[in-house]
C-alpha cells in the first residue's frame, strides 16, 4: 500500500513538473518523478512570479549544465524504489531475508558498474562519489608506499579534489610534479615520461575535462606507466558512460566513477581497484570494515542500486547517445558561429566529448552574460559563482588570456536535451551577447580596425 501511494504521489509530482520542465515531456511518468516541484527556490511569489535567488525569471530554465550534473533517468529511478519501500535491509546483517535481498541487490550494481569498465566486480568499491575515490585513490595510495614512495605527477587541470589531494601530500613533505597541458588541452606525453623519477609512486590524469570536455590519450599513458610499473590513476567521472571506457585497454590500476554524473543518483560513487597486479591503498576513513576493509560505513543500497541500473543503460545506449549528442553539439556550435564573431571553442575539437561545449565570447564578460542568460541553466568557466574573480585556472592553464577566459561559458548536453532546447539556447545567447557587445567601447573598436592589442594604455 504504501509503494503504491509513493508512486501515485510521485506521478503528480512528476505531471507538474513536467508542465514546465520540456526535456521530461515524453519520457516515463512512473516514478521518474522530479525533486524540482518540492524545492524551495526557484519559488512562486505572491505576485505569481518566478524567482530565483532574488532574480525574476519567466519560466524554469532550459538545463544545460550536463557536466555538473545529470536528471535521474526514470528508469533508475524505477529500479531505486522498492529498496526505499519494501526491501530497506542493511546489506551487511546477513541473519535474515531483508539483509540477504539488499546484499543480492548491491552485488548486481557492482556488476552493472564492473561490466561498463571491463573490470570484474571484486575490483570495484563503492564511495560516496568521485571526490571520495580520488582522495582514497592519491592519498591512500601515497600514504601505504610512503617510505619508498615520495613523488606525484598529474597535470594543471585536474578536478580541484585531485589538486587539494596533492597540495595535502605536499604539506606532509610529498613531491608534486603538475604536468602542463597544451593549447588543446591535452597532456605531452614526452614531457610526463621526462618527469618519471624512480621514487615516482603515482600518475593521475584526468580521462574526460570537466571544464573543457578534452578527452587525454588514456591508452598512450598508460603504457607509459606500465613501461615503468608505476601506478596510473583516472579521474573518470565525466568520461564514464559517455565515451567507451575500459581498464585493462587503459592500463589503470585506480579509477574514480560517479553516479551522478550517467543520471543516477547523486550521493554515491565507485572506485576501480585493480587486483592483478594488486595495488594497495592506505583507507581514508575507519569503520566496520565494509568494502574489503578500503570504505567503511553501510552501503547505501538504493543509491548503489540506482548507480548499478545507470551504468546498464548507458552500456546499451552509448553508441545512440554520443551520436544524438554530436548532432545536438553541432547544432549548436553552428548556429552560434553563423550569428557571432569571435568566438573560441576551448580545447581539442577533435578529441573532446561532445556533450560539453566551453565557448568563450570575445569582449563580453562571463559573468554579465551569464547573468543575462537567466532562462538558461549553464556554467561559467570564470569563477563567478564563488567569492574569487579569478579566471578559471582550466582555460588559464591551456594559455587562454585573461580576457578570453574571464568570457567563457560551459554548456552542457545530454541524453534528455532536445532540438528546440538548443535552438532556444542559441537564440537567448546570441541576443545576449549582442547586446552586451552593443555596450563594449572594446568591441566598437574592433569593427572600426584598431588592433586593440596594440594600445598602451595609461595607468592611474
Amino acid at each position: 500500500m504504501a509503494s503504491k501511494l509513493l508512486a501515485s504521489n510521485l506521478r503528480r509530482t512528476l505531471a507538474k513538473a513536467t508542465a514546465s520542465a520540456p526535456a521530461l515531456r515524453g519520457f516515463s511518468t512512473s516514478a521518474a518523478a522530479t525533486a524540482s516541484a518540492t524545492a524551495t527556490e526557484p519559488y512562486e511569489d505572491p505576485t505569481g512570479e518566478i524567482r530565483m535567488k532574488g532574480v525574476k525569471i519567466s519560466a524554469r530554465p532550459l538545463y544545460l549544465d550536463m557536466q555538473a550534473t545529470s536528471p535521474v533517468d526514470p528508469r533508475v529511478l524505477d529500479a531505486m524504489l522498492p529498496y526505499y519501500i519494501g526491501r530497506y535491509g542493511n546489506p551487511h546483517s546477513r541473519t535474515h531475508v531483508y539483509g540477504w535481498e539488499s546484499e543480492q541487490a548491491v552485488e548486481t550494481a557492482r556488476s552493472q558498474v564492473a561490466e561498463l569498465i571491463g573490470a570484474s566486480p571484486k575490483e570495484i568499491i563503492f564511495t560516496s562519489g568521485a571526490t571520495e575515490s580520488n582522495n582514497i585513490s592519491v592519498k591512500g595510495v601515497m600514504k601505504f608506499y610512503k617510505e619508498k614512495k615520495r613523488h606525484v605527477i598529474t597535470t594543471q587541470t585536474e578536478h580541484k579534489c585531485v589538486l587539494d589531494s596533492c597540495r595535502h601530500l605536499q604539506q606532509e613533505g610529498f613531491d608534486i610534479t603538475y604536468l602542463p597541458v597544451g593549447a588543446d588541452g591535452l597532456v605531452d606525453l614526452e614531457k610526463l615520461r621526462a618527469a618519471i623519477r624512480p621514487d615516482t609512486g603515482l600518475v593521475s590524469v584526468m580521462a574526460v575535462n570537466n571544464e573543457i570536455g578534452v578527452i587525454q590519450p588514456m591508452e598512450e599513458i598508460g603504457q607509459i606507466c606500465k613501461e615503468f610499473k608505476i601506478p596510473f590513476h583516472t579521474d573518470a567521472a565525466q568520461a564514464l558512460g559517455k565515451i567507451p571506457v575500459n581498464v585493462d585497454k587503459w592500463n589503470v590500476s585506480l579509477m574514480s566513477l560517479s553516479g551522478h554524473k550517467i543520471y543516477g543518483p547523486k550521493g554515491i560513487g565507485a572506485l576501480y581497484m585493480r587486483r592483478r597486479p594488486r595495488i594497495r591503498v592506505e583507507p581514508q576513513m575507519n569503520g566496520g570494515g565494509q568494502e574489503r576493509g578500503i570504505r567503511s560505513g553501510t552501503v547505501p543500497t538504493p543509491l548503489v542500486v540506482g548507480m548499478g541500473a545507470a551504468c546498464e543503460l548507458a552500456a546499451k545506449e552509448m553508441e545512440y547517445d554520443d551520436k544524438r549528442i554530436s548532432g545536438l553539439q553541432e547544432r549548436l556550435l553552428k548556429g552560434m558561429r553563423s550569428k557571432l564573431d569571435g568566438i573560441v571553442v576551448n580545447g581539442s575539437e577533435e578529441r573532446r566529448y561532445a556533450g560539453n561545449v566551453n565557448i568563450s565570447f570575445a569582449y563580453v564578460e562571463g559573468e554579465s552574460l551569464l547573468m543575462g542568460l537567466k532562462e538558461v541553466a549553464v556554467s561559467s568557466g570564470s569563477a563567478c559563482t564563488s567569492a574569487s574573480l579569478e579566471p578559471s585556472y582550466v582555460l588559464r592553464a591551456l594559455g587562454v588570456d585573461e580576457d578570453m577566459a574571464h568570457t567563457s561559458i560551459r554548456f552542457g548536453i545530454g541524453r534528455f536535451t532536445t532540438e528546440e532546447e538548443i535552438d532556444k539556447a542559441v537564440e537567448l545567447t546570441v541576443e545576449q551577447v549582442e547586446k552586451l557587445r552593443e555596450m563594449s567601447p572594446l568591441y566598437e573598436m574592433v569593427k572600426e580596425g584598431i588592433d586593440i592589442k596594440s594600445i598602451q594604455w595609461a595607468q592611474h
